[in-house]
């Protein structure tokens, strides 16, 4: 392990942990050892870590980290690689890093394979870049590769104002997409509009698929991006045009859906869905360097930046994850954890 300064880096660090599964409540500061990086990985001395919604289900105990990965909370950080594996080249050492990570990043410190990380200029806020990386690799392997958007298409995504409805938005639009989002309010649904969405629909108020129907002319949608899972399955698989793609990445509306395949067939529909976690350090790896060939300049270079919602210190992540489960937030919520 080759260190920017050995005297600077200490040997304890402050962590948000738990004993147990359970509500926001469980998740207290603790002091561990600072993680020594494997060859393959950078140390990375934390400023900002996002919070998403998989930190509050593996906290409840229904996602159990990957082995090998850290119980610790956090997939995505942002801050200063202050050491570096024996196979990482020697120039990460320094850099200003936003990084997806296993795990680990609710924390002072933390590790993660260098070939997850991705350049954050000096011009850029380490806060920005904190809430980029898992929403960024979540759209764009799920709506750009497995759903094989093109330019023109139309994109249905539930949660619109969530961390990966704002990226999916964003993204959409960058590449001349038509955009239609579902939300709870119309607060939320105003918001989803000024970022890009071409139609909001409050879906306690209006039946998503006939006001989808009415939009497009019956036409439908070619991909819906689906958070939700459940009886909203069969009722995404009827906003589909021929040949449309439904993607699932999560399942919070229930594990179980009722289809008719019929419909499936006749309109050559593809069904698939991807967990982002579990998936090999070279698949991320590769993913990452399509990123940065195909859309990380449109961040670095400020045609497009997350949209933020509430920052809070790091010894109040609880109240972060109440706010989350709650479902108030507009957009991306960071925990502040270093300078």
């Amino acid at each position: 392990m080759v260190e920017a300064n050995a005297a600077v880096l200490p040997e304890i660090m402050h962590v948000i942990d738990f004993a147990a599964p359970g509500g926001p409540d469980v998740l207290r500061i603790e002091e561990v050892a600072v993680p020594t990086p494997a060859a393959h990985d950078v140390l990375i001395k934390v400023a900002f870590a996002g919070v998403n919604r998989p930190d509050c289900i593996q906290r409840a105990g229904a996602y159990p980290p990957p082995p090998g990965a850290s119980p610790i909370l956090g997939l995505e950080v942002a801050g200063e690689v202050i050491a570096v594996g024996a196979e990482v080249p020697i120039e990460m050492l320094g850099a200003r890093v936003a990084a997806l990570t296993p795990g680990g990043g609710y924390a002072e410190y933390c590790v993660a394979p260098w070939q997850h990380c991705l350049p954050v200029p000096d011009d850029m806020e380490l806060k920005t870049a904190a809430a980029l990386p898992e929403t960024l690799f979540t759209v764009w392997h799920n709506v750009f590769e497995r759903g094989m958007a093109r330019d023109g298409e139309r994109l249905l995504v539930h949660g619109g104002t969530s961390g990966i409805g704002t990226m999916a938005i964003m993204l959409a639009k960058a590449f001349d997409m038509e955009v239609i989002v579902t939300c709870g309010d119309e607060a939320k649904c105003e918001a989803a509009r000024k970022i890009g969405a071409d139609l909001a629909i409050n879906y306690r108020e209006n039946d998503f698929v006939e006001a989808v129907t009415s939009h497009t002319g019956g036409a439908g949608v070619n991909i819906v991006l689906d958070m939700v899972s459940g009886d909203y399955v069969p009722r995404n698989l009827q906003c589909l045009a021929e040949d449309g793609r439904h993607v699932t990445i999560a399942v919070l509306g229930g594990v179980k859906a009722e289809l008719f395949m019929p419909m499936v067939m006749m309109r050559r529909l593809t069904l698939t869905g991807s967990t982002l976690r579990p998936r090999s350090d070279a698949f991320k790896a590769a993913l990452a360097d399509e990123i940065v060939d195909n859309v990380w300049s449109l961040f670095t270079e400020g045609e497009l930046a997350p949209i933020m919602d509430q920052t809070f210190p790091l010894a109040e992540a609880a109240a972060a994850h109440v706010r989350m489960e709650a479902g108030e937030h507009i957009g991306k919520i960071v925990l502040e954890i270093g300078s």
